[in-house]
């Protein structure tokens, strides 16, 4: 997959990898078609290895935002 976005749901907010040549994504969580170019960009990595980390992260922040 070379260079990783991370994107955000435009019907439910989760957060999604894709790839950067990518047009479209379906939400693992609400099953929408996400238009890529228009969903917002969280963060970019070099590979999906560096993404999924950053994605972790992500996710791990908003949980404890949330308590």
């Amino acid at each position: 997959m070379g260079a990783t976005i991370i994107v955000k749901c435009t019907q439910c907010g989760g957060l999604t990898l894709a790839g950067m040549e990518q047009k479209t994504k379906i939400c693992p969580y609400c099953g929408v078609h996400i238009n890529l170019l228009k969903a917002k960009k969280v963060a970019a990595a070099n590979n999906a290895m560096e993404a999924s980390e950053i994605l972790r992260k992500l996710k791990s922040d908003q949980k404890i935002n949330h308590k």
